[in-house]
Formats: structure tokens, sequence, C-alpha cells
């Protein structure tokens, strides 16, 4: 049975759960300059660099992937939301991304198959993908709206880059995440697409969408209704949101995306809204009550959590639904996926 179709298994029979924040838990650690930089002598300052301890520090990584199992999720998202060539370029180490996603990916792996071994139940590996700190759909340049920092094409090779590497690792799913231009998503798929077609396999892609506002749009102006229209062609195992908010204020717009779309609704909001210090404190308690309503409702098929979320709150939530039926899927169109363009006609 392929990733696919075992996860699509799992989730007929329940609410699945997916692992919480990365970047807030290695914060939480206090580690030093030494710990991110190593020995790799890459002339930068690293501090801050989350993605390279899958070289410098690998205990680190993979302490928070058995948290996030020990605590009830069946998906683990690598640490590899920054991984990219553009974002590495901050830190000089933009030629190490080959190595720190099959590092990322292989910790991740490893894990998951120890939690499957021991108790017999599915788990999954997602390779994340970030939207880098790049647009193809706006200007950085307020004089010059024409403007782009990067094309296209571009992006899309620097997207195949890293999934290459993350399929190499042992990936199950390619999660582009954070989505806060469709246009970069886009790249993203064909990117993945293509790295599939290549393999001579399915490779399946999962989509995040982030809100920049409480209307419900993200940076490229795109409503949950217009997203998921832009993308459905990539016939996505997963569509969802996560980040922008906590959970209460993505209530609404989970209740539209999970009307409208015709595969797994997947959402994992940050821990509330983070207070002056930019620090997190909705407690594990209040965020899993707050999702326990979509569940209730019948929308929601993997929950998690982003910023601020703990194993604790992961563990929370996964007791909250244990027992709540998953949404059902909607019969979906017949599809075919050519080229990442689409093509439909109606069963």
């Amino acid at each position: 049975m392929t990733p696919r179709d075992l996860l699509l298994a799992q989730a007929r029979e329940r609410i699945l759960i997916t692992d919480g924040a990365f970047g807030t838990e290695i914060q939480r650690l206090g580690l030093v300059e030494a710990d991110y930089a190593g020995d790799l002598g890459l002339g930068h300052d690293q501090k801050g660099n989350n993605d390279i301890l899958a070289l410098t520090k690998p205990a680190v990584p993979e302490a928070i992937h058995r948290a996030y199992f020990a605590a009830g999720a069946d998906i683990a998202e690598t640490n590899t939301f920054s991984a990219n060539r553009i974002s590495q370029a901050d830190y000089g180490a933009e030629g190490l991304v080959r190595e720190i996603n099959l590092a990322s990916a292989g910790l991740a792996r490893k894990v998951a198959d120890e939690f499957t071994a021991q108790d017999g139940r599915p788990r999954f590996v997602a390779g994340a993908i970030g939207p880098t700190n790049k647009t193809l759909s706006l200007s950085p340049d307020v004089n010059d709206p024409g403007y782009r920092e990067i094309d296209f094409d571009t992006l899309k090779d620097v997207y195949r880059e890293q999934i290459d590497a993350l399929v190499e690792g042992g990936i199950d799913f390619v999660l582009i995440e954070t989505v806060f231009d469709t246009l970069n998503a886009k790249a993203g798929i064909m990117a993945a697409i293509e790295a599939g077609e290549a393999l001579g396999r399915d490779l399946p892609i999962m989509l995040s969408m982030t809100l920049t506002d409480l209307s419900g749009r993200n940076l490229s102006g795109h409503t949950v209704e217009a997203f998921w229209h832009a993308v459905r062609h990539a016939r996505p195992l997963t569509i969802g949101l996560n980040c922008s908010f906590g959970a209460e204020q993505l209530r609404p717009h989970v209740k539209t995306l999970a009307e409208l779309a015709d595969t797994l609704i997947m959402v994992y909001p940050n821990a509330g809204l983070p207070n002056e210090l930019g620090q997190y404190d909705e407690l594990p308690a209040q965020t899993a009550a707050f999702v326990r309503e979509w569940a209730d409702a019948g929308q929601v098929n993997i929950l998690g959590g982003c910023c601020g979320s703990t194993p604790d709150h992961i563990a929370a939530i996964a007791r909250t639904v244990e027992n709540l039926p998953p949404r059902a899927l909607p019969v979906p169109p017949v599809r075919t996926r050519l080229a990442g363009l689409e093509a439909m006609t109606m069963a």
C-alpha cells in the first residue's frame, strides 16, 4: 500500500494528528552559537538557523520528533522549513541544502519507523517546504510595482533541489506550508510534480495556507476559496491552514474550506496569539477545546499545532479528539494530473 493510500485508510477511521511547532521548541532550549555552528566553519553566524541542527546537533531535532510521537502524533514534519537555497544564503549555508534535507528527513524517518515498530500503528513523514522570504506576486519596491526579486522557474528549481533531497532521505509526502503567496505555492507544486515524474511514482502533496488578516486572505490576496480553486488541480492529499492565528480566529475559515474541498482537511494553528513579548500563552487544554469544536462539527481530518505549540498541546489535542469521527470526504470528480495542469470530467 502506498503512503497516500495508507494515510487515506487511516483517515477514514479516525482524526489523525500531526506534530507541533519546531522553531519555538528549539528556542526554548536556549541554544548558543556553538550549538548551531558546530565545526562546519561556514564563516557566518548560525544562531537561529534551526534547520542546520540536523548536521551540527542532530540530537535536538530527533528528541523533538520523539516527543511529538510520544504525545500521539501520526505525522512528523521535517525540520526543514528554511532548508532551501534562498533562506540558507542568509547564513552562508546554501551549499549545504542537500545535506540538511537528507539528514532532516532521515532523522524523522528513523523515529517514525521506531514508533511504528513498537505498536504497529503507521507513522508518516512530511517533508516541510517553507515559502522562502521571496514573493512571486508582489514587488518589494514600492516605487516599482512590476519589479520581482525572483522568477517562477528559479523558485521552482529552488524547491526541486530541496524536494529531491527530502525524497532521498525518506519522506512520504511533500508539505508546502505557510503559503502566503499562492504563486509561490504553485512553483512548489510544479517542483513536486516534476520530482514525482522523475521518480516514476506518485509523490503526494500537502498544502497549507497562512492568513494575513481576519478576513481570510493570504498576502497575495487570495481567500481560502480562491486558494483551493487555484491549487485543486494538483490533487493535494491534504489542504488546510497553519500558523497565522490561533484556533479561535481560524474557526470560520476552517468551516469554509471543509465545506468546499474534496480532500482531507489538515489544520495546525498557533497556540493562540503571541503576547507583547512574542510568546504564546494559550494552554494545551485551551487549544484542544478550540479544535474540538471543528471535530464536533465534522470539519477536520488531521489536527496539530504551529507556533507556540508543544508536545503537551499535541497530547491534549490527541486525547480530546480520540473518539470523535473524522470529517467525511465528499465524492470527488474524476481527475487526472498532467504536468500540474488540470483536466477534469465529472464522474
